[in-house]
């Protein structure tokens, strides 16, 4: 084993899925396979000789299910689990278990397509496993790694900068949250700490293409506001929380008089990910100005610190989830370095601080 790589295993019932995901994660100079196996009982095997950085695990599986097994390892021996999924809907719900379990994020498993498609896809996979390698699991120090990052597009591919404060005489506030490993369950405990007139709220959650609506779903059940997964056109109002869809889309907030409504639109890979946390804020920046609150929290990599300094530029009050509460701490830290944050706080205050900044 090469000293610092970080070390994978993989978990597959299917053999051609298990030799795809080992060669995509091998592509990258950082990450080492270190077994393929076809069911979490032969995969205790190789926990035992060797403990993964990572493990990728499928969800339906023979002799014990990815969920059970994710279960008996977070109790035994928590280490950062990656999902790795078909694009099934029927399966949301159980993936979004498994990230309460203790997951810290979902993949979807490498299948054939469109080129340009399938290279974002590969490059997903192994940037993924790279976030999980940091996450801070039940206490588990996070990896730190000095490779620099590959080139990757700004929000400006998608909208340009600013060109100065938006207009601010509006009736109402917005805000905007991004968020990405981790940003499951951090995101549920502050919408479920928020009342039923709270401000509309446009969020962008790093997730694969159809699990935002089953996330949305889940969320709308608990939360005193109301969830939906975000479509073309939707007023932002009062009381109601938009997630935006994964996968093939960015979503930005425009504005029509005194009202905000999303926009839904194609668009490449910003920062590495479609929806981008950056053009979301960017286009708060643009069209909300001083009538908006922006939050990052928990994520790898810097997706969000660019578009959330242009948003305190234009007026908006900034908010970053602390490094003691994220599960990684990435897109907070760069935002922070940035000057981007009016205030840091923990996650348990996020929400008070949240409704604080919009009454101002």
């Amino acid at each position: 084993m090469t000293a610092g790589k970080i070390r994978v295993l993989v978990i597959d019932d299917s053999a051609s899925v298990r030799m795809t995901m080992a060669a995509i994660l091998k592509e990258d100079a950082e990450i080492e396979v270190i077994g393929a196996a076809s069911d979490p009982i032969s995969a205790a095997r190789y926990i035992r000789e060797q403990v993964p950085d990572v493990i990728t695990l499928d969800v339906e599986m023979p002799r014990m299910d990815g969920l059970t097994f994710l279960r008996k390892l977070m109790s035994q021996c928590p280490l950062p689990v990656v999902m790795c999924s078909s694009l099934v809907e029927e399966g949301s719900e159980t993936l979004l278990q498994a990230l309460e379990a203790g997951a810290v994020d979902i993949i979807l498993k490498p299948r054939m397509g469109v080129a340009d498609h399938l290279a974002e896809a590969r490059m997903m996979i192994r940037e993924t496993v790279k976030g999980a390698a940091k996450a801070r699991v039940s206490g588990r120090p996070a990896r730190t790694r000095s490779a620099e990052p590959e080139k990757k597009l700004t929000a400006d591919a998608v909208l340009p900068p600013p060109s100065g404060r938006a207009m601010s005489r509006t009736t109402e506030m917005v805000v905007c949250i991004g968020a990405s490993t981790g940003g499951t369950e951090a995101l549920r405990q502050v919408l479920e700490a928020l009342p039923a007139d709270s401000p509309g709220i446009v969020v962008v959650q790093h997730m694969p293409e159809s699990f935002t609506r089953a996330f949305a779903n889940r969320l709308n059940k608990s939360c005193a506001v109301d969830v939906k997964e975000a479509a073309h056109g939707d007023t932002v109002m009062r009381g109601h929380v938009l997630i935006a869809p994964g996968g093939l889309r960015h979503t930005m907030l425009e504005r029509q008089g005194a009202r905000y409504h999303v926009s839904v639109r194609e668009g490449p890979l910003v920062s590495r990910h479609r929806p981008s946390v950056d053009v979301l804020f960017r286009s708060a920046a643009r069209n909300a100005g001083s009538n908006a609150v922006g939050i990052i929290m928990t994520g790898m990599g810097d997706d969000g610190a660019r578009g959330l300094l242009e948003m305190k530029e234009a007026g908006a009050r900034t908010i970053a989830q602390d490094e003691a509460t994220s599960i990684v701490f990435g897109m907070p830290k760069e935002a922070i370095a940035r000057g981007a944050a009016d205030k840091v706080v923990p996650l348990g205050t996020i929400a008070r601080e949240l409704l604080h900044a919009a009454s101002r």
